[in-house]
């Protein structure tokens, strides 16, 4: 490769994917590496940890030329990436490797990619006169329900905290993204009791209670299928549901007394999550619950909640949205059906939109890559929007 076709954030983003950041692992060598190097080029980096101190989120803000931290907008990305674990790599995943125009490694496309376009550039915002603030947000955990960006808006909300929009910085090829759906994850525990299979009105069949539940949750499913409403702009224009995981039972001569399952639910605009949990949460843990007891006082379904994780839906007129298309130069913006933290930040008051390098059908797979013309994209992106705020008068 020769030079001149290097992006110039290249360097940063090999540095953030040499880190293995996997959500099970701590991230604080990527997050203190980051913030010694924000420290030293003047900058006052906050660290936001998490409740076992392994983990921590980043929050840096570039004031406005007057010194104003008001307001402004957030570059934002999530730290952690998924696990290598089983899958064929034909490079060492937390080794960064060029090949014909791509950049090889776990979190190369998703997204790293961005964090090291975002830092790369961060020279370019702090010596212009900006109109407003410019943050950078990185967070831990959005793997695994976007736990560490709440953590973090609630104690930027603490401290009064309160940009005005924020571009998070998933793959979508440099394309605007205007809304995506919820994502709402629960556990389901169903305790039966054991008994031989010969003599089985003495147990309780955990596993046909579960089975009852889950075919309710397909039900319901069926029913926004058939009856809606619907968003003709999702590439799946209703809300859907799921059952992912389940585990029970012992052996097939006997009554099993447990039995386990993980579900979710994805919700359009104008289908309110709590009220499908609430539906969902009267049936299970009362209708069903109820039966089940009545055959053994000792029996029981408890539900648990994993993660609740807001869609967004920011208008296609809004200021931000106007200007990821400016800056794209793309007309019009997407919706998706995946779920990003972008939903966590209109929640807390932002308006927002999704835009950043790689693909994601290149997310999550072995040989995860982003093409160096979607870096490179990116770059401009940020250049044009450091051009964008800055005072010329």
């Amino acid at each position: 490769m020769d030079l001149i076709d290097k992006p110039v954030s290249l360097d940063w983003i090999e540095r953030l994917v040499r880190f293995d950041t996997t959500s099970r692992l701590s991230n604080l060598g990527l997050i203190e590496t980051v913030r010694d190097h924000l420290i030293a080029a003047g900058h006052s980096p906050l660290l936001i940890y998490d409740a076992s101190g392994k983990k921590a989120n980043l929050f840096v803000t570039l004031p406005a030329h007057d010194g104003s931290t008001k307001g402004g907008v957030v570059l934002s990305g999530h730290t952690d990436v998924v696990p290598v674990t089983g899958q064929d790599w034909t490079s060492d995943p937390f080794n960064p490797t060029v090949r014909d125009g791509r950049l090889y490694g776990r979190g190369t496309c998703d997204m790293k990619g961005f964090l090291g376009v975002a830092l790369a550039m961060l020279p370019a915002f702090a010596a212009t006169r900006l109109r407003t603030p410019v943050h950078l947000a990185m967070s831990y955990d959005e793997e695994v329900g976007c736990l560490g960006a709440d953590v973090m808006l609630r104690e930027l909300a603490r401290q009064d905290i309160r940009p005005d929009s924020c571009i998070v910085g998933e793959p979508t090829d440099m394309r605007v993204i205007s809304a995506h759906k919820s994502s709402n994850l629960y556990r389901c525990t169903v305790h039966g009791c054991a008994a031989h299979s010969s003599l089985t009105p003495d147990g309780v069949n955990a596993i046909e209670y579960a089975a009852r539940a889950i075919c309710h949750i397909r039900d319901m499913a069926d029913t926004y299928r058939e009856n809606g409403p619907f968003d003709k702009d999702f590439a799946v224009p209703f809300t859907t549901a799921n059952t992912g995981t389940i585990s029970g039972g012992l052996s097939v001569n006997t009554v099993p007394d447990r039995c386990q399952f993980d579900f979710e639910f994805r919700t359009i605009r104008g289908v309110l999550a709590p009220d499908v949990i609430g539906g969902l949460r009267r049936y299970i843990t009362g209708d069903l619950r109820d039966r089940i007891k009545a055959e053994n006082p000792l029996a029981d379904i408890v539900l648990e909640t994993l993660a609740e994780v807001p869609g967004f839906d920011t208008a296609a007129y809004a200021e931000i949205a106007q200007l990821a298309q400016a800056l794209t130069g793309s007309r019009g913006t997407d919706k998706v059906a995946y779920c990003t933290e972008a939903g966590l930040f209109q929640k807390a008051g932002m308006t927002a939109v999704i835009c950043g390098p790689g693909s994601l059908q290149q997310a999550h797979r072995a040989d995860e890559y982003v093409e160096l013309s979607q870096i490179s994209q990116c770059e401009q992106f940020m250049k044009k929007l450091a051009t964008h705020l800055t005072i010329t008068e």
